[in-house]
């Protein structure tokens, strides 16, 4: 309910097009296995549809990608103050607006970002243990920009075990996170794979560029097992391709 609530204030704001969306899929519940699971996301609700027959879902298995002269991205984050919310599915960091990601004639503004354990990407059949994903919208359209972040088991990252420590350990509960900085939470380089698909939960809307992160960042595998402790398995299973291009840098 608390989810709900959180939602509904964005969208009152105009602050999160995006959780209008998440507003309609909230009324019908949903997860990650049995008869509320992935495959049957699409029959839940009929807002829900595009997650059985859409043919540009995600995530995707990332091979034979194509080199391709693709835009670099600029990254111009914030570090500020914000909200973590355990909301029945992830973690979720809502951020104050005016951080972005421009990518070529593009500017995304940086709304949110969360977690997934094992990560719901895969490169040439592997997975991660996690994988972070910062969603943006388009400032002039209604297309999303999500950059997804591999984390694998290493060295310690100092932004991910501050929020690691606070994790709200039960759904609607929350906590602020005043010194959040969410650049902490990239690799040294900015190498990316790139495709057109959808939300990776309902209502799996087809309106996302991805941009997946080459290289993955390392974090204290403690810090792993902090969220996989709340949330062991909130990943949807790959989707097919459908003669997609997967493009990366040349």
């Amino acid at each position: 309910m608390h989810r709900r609530n959180l939602i509904k204030g964005f969208v009152a704001l105009g602050a999160c097009p995006i959780c209008a969306e998440a507003a309609r899929a909230a009324s019908t519940e949903w997860g990650y296995a049995g008869p509320v699971g992935p495959e049957q996301w699409g029959h839940l609700d009929q807002t829900n549809l595009v997650c059985s027959a859409g043919m540009q879902q995600s995530p995707v298995d990332i091979r034979g990608a194509v080199k391709a002269d693709i835009p670099h991205i600029a990254i111009g984050w914030h570090r500020g103050g914000g909200r973590m919310v355990n909301n029945g599915h992830t973690i979720q960091i809502n951020l104050p607006q005016g951080s972005t990601l421009t990518r070529g004639d593009r500017v995304y503004e940086l709304l949110e970002f969360h977690f997934h354990a094992p990560s719901e990407h895969h490169v040439a059949g592997k997975s991660f243990p996690m994988e972070a994903h910062f969603v943006h919208k388009d400032r002039n359209s209604d297309t999303v920009g999500v950059l997804g972040v591999f984390l694998k088991p290493g060295a310690t990252n100092a932004s991910f075990a501050r929020l690691a420590a606070a994790f709200p350990a039960t759904s609607g509960e929350e906590a602020a996170v005043d010194d959040v900085d969410p650049n902490e939470l990239l690799p040294a380089s900015l190498g990316y794979w790139t495709y057109e698909g959808s939300l990776t939960t309902p209502p799996c809307t087809e309106n996302v560029d991805w941009m997946v992160a080459t290289e993955p960042v390392d974090v204290d595998p403690a810090d792993i097992e902090r969220f996989t402790s709340l949330y062991p398995g909130n990943t949807r299973p790959i989707r097919a391709p459908n003669r997609r291009f997967i493009l990366g840098l040349s």
